[in-house]
């Protein structure tokens, strides 16, 4: 019989052991070497990351066979740089699918974030390659920008062809209202950019994780998808410390950083789970209904919303864009036999 008190053995425990008791911890990263040390169940991806890891020279193998696949497609330079960008993206998927047991998040172009159809052909698209090297599309989850047009491929995706979507770049309750409707199977709602948006656009600076503006938005979605009972479930992304994350420990997912699951496995203090099914089920919300015109003038009216989503696909488009350059030269110098 141990003689270790329950509360002690708590205080030993890191947050991060404890957090995982609560939340699915996910890791929000393309460098797939830092995901074993910290076991998380799913890991996500984005443009960004992807362009993060293919500069490190442990993935050069991954963009050097993505190149060789584009290049041996043929078609005009602009297809082979295409096909090698869904080929690459899908490959530091499948190697994070050997280090997790269950999902990988792989986004499409951000570029596509305003076309339904697009969005449907290249989600169709990359799951076609997942399946291909024999990965079941169940462990997949394809991203998807939370615009209008997004939500609507996603629940598309979901209904006919069984495809589970990650809906991405979320900052608005209206956003959060739509994919619920739309029964997209999960989102990802941005705490840590919604906290930057505030501390640049007003004068307060600090904030205390319970009162964090990105910590209650995030709370206030968990609490009515429970409240009205949707299926679609809440991935807190975008941290900016770890006391946001342990804020919204209870949260169904929790898509973090290496950095910050280091912090919070070197972290003992006592992790309590702050939400919950029947405090959300007692919270004083009302169901509402959005049609598109509803949607659009909803999300219009947060301004913070209509920022940070304009912004974050100008950033996902424009490392894929900085992404797409370094193949280009990459190809050039293999045409070249270099």
């Amino acid at each position: 019989m141990s003689s270790v008190s329950p509360d002690k053995r708590r205080k030993m425990e890191s947050a991060l052991n404890q957090l995982k008791k609560h939340t699915v911890v996910v890791a929000d990263t393309g460098d797939f070497n830092a995901i074993e040390e910290y076991k998380p169940q799913d890991a996500t991806t984005n443009p960004s990351l992807i362009l993060a890891a293919s500069k490190m020279p442990a993935y050069q193998h991954l963009l050097d066979q993505a190149i060789k696949y584009g290049i041996a497609k043929g078609g005009t330079e602009e297809e082979q740089v295409t096909n090698t960008m869904d080929k690459l993206f899908v490959s530091f998927g499948l190697e994070i699918l050997k280090k997790v047991p269950g999902r990988v998040s792989t986004e499409v172009d951000a570029r596509l974030s305003f076309d339904k159809d697009e969005m449907i052909a290249k989600a169709l698209r990359l799951i076609s390659f997942y399946e291909e090297a024999g990965i079941s599309k169940k462990r997949v989850l394809i991203k998807l920008s939370s615009t209008w047009e997004g939500i609507q491929a996603g629940k598309e995706l979901e209904e006919k062809h069984g495809i589970h979507c990650n809906m991405t770049l979320l900052f608005s309750f209206a956003q959060a209202v739509a994919c619920a409707e739309a029964k997209v199977t999960l989102i990802s709602p941005f705490v840590g950019r919604i906290l930057d948006w505030h501390k640049e656009n007003t004068d307060r600076k600090s904030y205390e994780p319970h009162e964090d503006p990105g910590v209650l938005s995030v709370t206030k979605i968990y609490n009515y998808y429970k409240k009205f009972g949707y299926a679609t479930v809440v991935m807190g992304a975008s941290f900016r410390n770890t006391g946001e994350v342990k804020a919204l420990a209870g949260c169904d997912l929790l898509t973090i950083s290496p950095g910050l699951l280091a912090e919070l496995s070197q972290d003992h203090s006592v992790v309590t789970p702050m939400l919950n099914v029947e405090n959300a089920k007692a919270c004083d919300l009302e169901k509402i209904h959005l049609e598109e015109k509803d949607f659009r003038w909803e999300h219009n009216e947060e301004r913070m919303a209509v920022e940070k989503l304009s912004d974050g696909i100008r950033k996902f488009a424009a490392d894929a864009i900085k992404l797409e350059t370094m193949i280009k030269d990459k190809m050039l110098n293999v045409k070249n036999g270099k």
